[in-house]
């Protein structure tokens, strides 16, 4: 029995762990209970007695932003309205605090914070869902996570590559829940995703709305809450999903702003505080736009960039236009405050591990020690000329030299919809594969002149300990694709860095 401590005394909601234990965020797992009266946060049951039997739960959790001592809880229904609240604690048994009761409204998310937890350790938490003030609560399965781990700690996270749900080519559901499972299985302390998992760019220009911007990533809620329910997401922003700078036309009715502000409501991500350095930038209509931030967790320290947000002109692709629009590629730029921040941040760590993500080098291209030299990344023309000194006077170094004087471990990059590990100067730029590709392919193969390439499909598993990095490379696959040499979960190829 799963027992709550209310403000007011202890209450026995009769919540057996076999049947909260396991199953999503919704669904028929649940346990109709009589909760406080909605809007009350404690003081026992309520004084009247629902008439109304507890209606399930069909929405989704996603957690986000984990510190030593609190996380976040997204909650969202497309089409379901009501109350909502959170017991937590360090046991399954015994969910010792409990949230105030949030109105939910469908359509649009609620977040909770949970703080009070410990750092190092599991936590878990229940989510409860009320209709109305006349029916019983649905509480939802006992979910686990973990806080920020300590140094010497051992742990695991996982990352995947640009999932394009919006391309039928390129993207199964089947296959994307199947990738999602597997990393659930490993439960991982957090996911990572690499952009370009919200694209926005087969949205007719002339008929775009802030609505169907916020539908692609209400979408990815149906699939992501396999994980999210219990694994906390970090988001890093893709040239496809259109939060860039160069869309601000001064108002509030723009694609930039409809997207970053979808992503920052349903997706809880970081901004700066006592745990998390980052983009401290308030931009009219959206506030913080938590795109660029860096944390430490046990014995490595992680870095979110983000060019999208820092140019002035189209990184990537000009959205409505699938030509590109960077015949100058010294107007792309991370920006002067974006450099500065990264350089602190990583000359400050004392991490025994340092790992860097973005999309892609400099946010557009193909492959990637191949393009490390150019531009602001590099200090190179594209005609091998360096231009550092006069493209980037205020800088210390180009992007790559400041990963190797600061012994930067790993670069993580998607976008090439391939899996690939290159090596220069000893840094590694690993290229991340599709979850969800039906084809299997090996896409721009001919970009990367050196290294170990595999094709789609899966995710990378990363192991961290305090003396060495395990990196994995898991196969996803279909049913009917499976044999006895390729079997879903198994490891493509693997690596380890002291």
């Amino acid at each position: 029995m799963t027992t709550y401590f209310w403000p007011a005394g202890l209450i026995a909601l009769g919540c057996l762990l076999s049947a909260c234990g396991g199953g999503g965020s919704g669904g028929g797992s649940g346990t109709a209970v009589s909760p406080p009266a909605a809007g009350a946060t404690g003081g026992g049951n309520s004084s009247t007695a629902p008439t109304t039997p507890a209606l399930s739960f069909n929405g989704s959790v996603a957690l986000g932003s984990p510190t030593g001592n609190s996380i976040k809880v997204n909650v969202f229904s497309a089409d379901q309205s009501g109350t909502v609240s959170v017991a937590y604690g360090s046991s399954p048994a015994v969910l010792m605090r409990l949230t105030e009761r949030l109105s939910l409204k469908a359509g649009t998310p609620v977040e909770f914070t949970l703080n009070g937890l410990n750092p190092n350790e599991r936590h878990y938490y229940q989510l409860s869902y009320q209709a109305d003030a006349n029916s019983a609560a649905w509480q939802g399965p006992i979910q686990p996570f973990q806080t920020a781990r300590a140094p010497g700690s051992s742990f695991t996270f996982a990352i995947q590559g640009d999932s394009h749900p919006e391309r039928p080519q390129q993207f199964t559901a089947e296959l994307y829940a199947r990738t999602l499972d597997s990393v659930a299985a490993d439960a991982p302390d957090f996911y990572i995703l690499m952009g370009d998992d919200f694209s926005i760019d087969t949205i007719d220009p002339s008929k775009i709305t802030r609505a169907l911007v916020t539908e692609r990533y209400t979408q990815q809620r149906t699939w992501l809450h396999r994980i999210s329910r219990s694994t906390p997401l970090f988001l890093v922003n893709g040239n496809h999903e259109q939060a860039a700078r160069y869309l601000l036309d001064g108002t509030p009715d723009n694609v930039a702003v409809w997207a970053q502000n979808a992503r920052n409501s349903l997706y809880s991500q970081p901004a700066p505080d006592d745990f998390y350095s980052g983009n401290t930038e308030q931009v009219p209509f959206i506030g913080l736009l938590r795109n660029h931030y860096a944390w430490t967790w046990g014995d490595a320290l992680f870095v979110v960039l983000d060019p999208y947000w820092s140019s002035a002109v189209a990184v990537d692709n000009v959205y409505g236009n699938s030509k590109k629009d960077n015949s100058n590629m010294w107007d792309v730029t991370h920006g002067d405050a974006q450099y500065a921040w990264l350089k602190r941040v990583l000359e400050s760590s004392k991490a025994a591990h340092k790992f860097v993500f973005a999309h892609h080098v400099m946010g557009t291209g193909r492959g990637g020690v191949e393009l490390a030299g150019l531009w602001e990344w590099g200090g190179s023309n594209a005609k091998g000329v360096d231009e550092m000194k006069s493209q980037r006077p205020t800088w210390a170094t180009p992007i790559h030299q400041l990963f190797v004087q600061n012994k930067v471990k790993i670069f993580f990059q998607g976008h090439d919809h391939v899996w690939v590990r290159q090596q220069l100067d000893g840094v590694v730029y690993q290229t991340l594969s599709q979850p969800a590709d039906p084809n299997y392919a090996l896409y721009f193969d001919e970009a990367y002149k050196s290294g170990e390439k595999h094709p789609n499909t899966g995710y990378t598993r990363v192991t961290v300990s305090p003396t060495q990095v395990r990196v994995e490379y898991v196969r996803s696959l279909l049913p009917k694709d499976e044999t006895a040499a390729r079997r879903q979960g198994s490891v493509v190829t693997s690596y380890t860095l002291p």
